[in-house]
């Protein structure tokens, strides 16, 4: 159903009527050592792209049931962030049963959903650990859990009265035991590549699959941080490359993605890299537009993002370990 298909949106904030028109990212703006200019793709065109400045549940009120293939997001995290506000951590939680309650409306019988999310930190500094907070809300309503996949990083904000947090979780969960779930895609090199068989009926046989192996479910890719090549405006935005290793292994092309909080679009670009309409809203209009932006630049040619298959700088090794 879609819900913007134009080069300027006329969105609704608060009842209020905007236009927000989409500008190209000019590609002198967007280099960075290391980036990868993303090649003008066919599909990767606006018309699949339905993007508002809107509360996502009034977005997803205007949606079908069940014709969500991949729900994908990052919500606030209750720290009282520039985009939120923070609030008791019960009424926080009452919020997101209420966002879960529709995205499990919204999801099709074999799509997966995939909250992402860190602590939440108290006044007094306690943690809180949000995917344990928000597991029962999920499984409420009957889902399954198939993964808790850590997301490592190695920057962030430097503690010094506890240990400083490098790590994240995405908890992905399904309806039920039939679920789209393609590994090809997303494998990465195996640690002994030629390693064979040494005895038995396969001996001589490599003993791996020759397209790699399985990534696990503890994934380490940069944050996007000042001097990331996909770096906005936003301070907490997602990196495309973990975008696509959810989106090419849940979903298949001519499938649909949405992310209820979709910041700067980063999970409708790595749908429209790989031909998938791409579903999004928020209620901030300046991360909106940059979204618009970064959507057009993809289908432009001119969008410039870190390659899923590029190995972490590690400056221990000749050129930073990169190909």
């Amino acid at each position: 159903m879609p819900m913007q298909k134009s080069e300027e949106s006329r969105q609704s904030v608060n009842g209020a009527s905007r236009v927000v028109p989409t500008r190209v990212v000019h590609p002198e703006r967007s280099v960075k050592n290391g980036a990868a200019r993303q090649p003008a793709l066919p599909f990767a065109d606006v018309t699949q792209v339905h993007l508002s400045v809107m509360d996502n549940l009034a977005f997803m009120a205007g949606l079908q049931s069940e014709s969500m293939d991949l729900i994908l997001t990052s919500p606030p995290y209750n720290l009282g962030k520039s985009y939120e506000r923070r609030r008791p951590l019960s009424s926080y939680l009452a919020d997101q049963a209420a966002v879960i309650a529709e995205c499990v409306r919204l999801l099709s019988p074999t799509g997966s959903i995939c909250w992402q999310v860190g602590n939440h930190v108290t006044s007094d500094g306690e943690v809180v650990p949000l995917d344990i907070a928000l597991y029962d809300l999920f499984k409420r309503h009957g889902l399954q859990l198939r993964n808790r996949i850590i997301w490592h990083f190695e920057h962030g904000l430097h503690c010094s009265k506890r240990y400083s947090g490098r790590y994240e979780t995405i908890l992905w969960f399904t309806k039920g035991p039939s679920y789209q779930f393609n590994l090809d895609p997303v494998r990465v090199p195996s640690k002994y590549p030629g390693k064979r068989h040494y005895k038995g009926p396969k001996r001589g046989l490599l003993s791996g699959n020759p397209l790699g192996k399985n990534p696990g479910d503890v994934w380490i890719f940069p944050n996007v941080k000042s001097n990331h090549v996909e770096k906005t405006i936003h301070p907490c935005q997602f990196p495309v490359e973990l975008v696509e290793r959810l989106v090419l292994s849940l979903t298949s092309p001519g499938g649909s993605v949405f992310d209820p909080y979709c910041g700067v679009g980063s999970a409708l670009v790595g749908a429209r890299m790989h031909d998938r309409a791409a579903y999004g809203c928020d209620v901030v209009p300046d991360y909106v537009e940059v979204a618009w932006e970064r959507l057009r630049a993809l289908a432009n040619g001119a969008l410039r993002t870190r390659p899923m298959d590029r190995p972490v700088y590690d400056p221990a090794l000749p050129n930073g370990g990169q190909r």
